[in-house]
């Protein structure tokens, strides 16, 4: 199986502990199998429901929890709102299967800092748990686009007028669920240099997180 060669900590630091709170018993082998083939991963413990998954990411005190939104006893969402409350420092990738507009908008209040759709490939997994680790906000295109048709309409596109061609640039990359340092590899640029457009980006659009210029971007047609 090969993996986004991107996804790199640096030589010293400890591998990521991996919480996975995940129901259905294939697809939670499937995750452990997948994640404890990446060397960088460690797997610290799995829970089968929400309940048992808050008490496990309190104990364990994980760097990254792979929550499943539709969990028994106490479902994906508020999990990840007690699991943040509790450790601000854990990211959380949410994986779901849920599209429609309640259950996203549900999902993107839960905290979580990254959205998957069950069932994407290892690569896009790995991709957003390289942005939650980062830093930044990674959403899964189907899911983006699905959060798009239930905005309100977007303001004048005025903004994204004001982004320079670097920017604009970084922007679609970004929209395309690429980390900053995947976005400084493509565009040979340093990271920080990408984070200095990620931030300008975000001032340029008047927006908080990188999900946010995202659906900007696509509703103003941008990619």
């Amino acid at each position: 199986m090969s993996f986004d060669t991107s996804f790199n900590l640096p030589p010293e630091a400890p591998p990521l502990r991996v919480l996975i709170i995940e129901d259905d018993p294939m697809m939670q082998l499937g995750l452990e199998q997948s994640l404890m083939a990446h060397p960088q991963l460690e797997i610290v413990g799995q829970a089968e429901d929400g309940y048992l998954g808050v008490q496990a990411a309190l104990k364990l005190k994980p760097d990254l929890v792979v929550m499943d939104i539709g969990l028994p006893r106490l479902d994906g969402i508020a999990a990840t709102q007690q699991i943040k409350a509790a450790l601000p420092e854990t990211h959380v990738v949410m994986l779901t299967s849920h599209k429609t507009e309640t259950e996203i908008i549900a999902a993107l209040s839960s905290g979580a800092d990254a959205y998957c759709i069950k069932g994407a490939s290892v690569e896009r997994l790995l991709s957003a748990i390289a942005a939650a680790v980062e830093g930044a906000t990674y959403l899964d295109p189907q899911i983006a686009r699905q959060v798009i048709e239930n905005l309100k309409p977007p303001s004048p596109k005025g903004n994204i007028a004001n982004l320079s061609e670097r920017e604009l640039e970084v922007l679609k990359l970004m929209v395309e669920g690429y980390s900053n340092p995947e976005i400084a590899e493509k565009l040979y640029l340093s990271p920080n240099t990408v984070k200095t457009h990620v931030r300008g980006i975000m001032n340029k659009l008047s927006v908080d997180d990188r999900v946010q210029a995202a659906v900007v971007a696509l509703r103003s047609g941008l990619v």
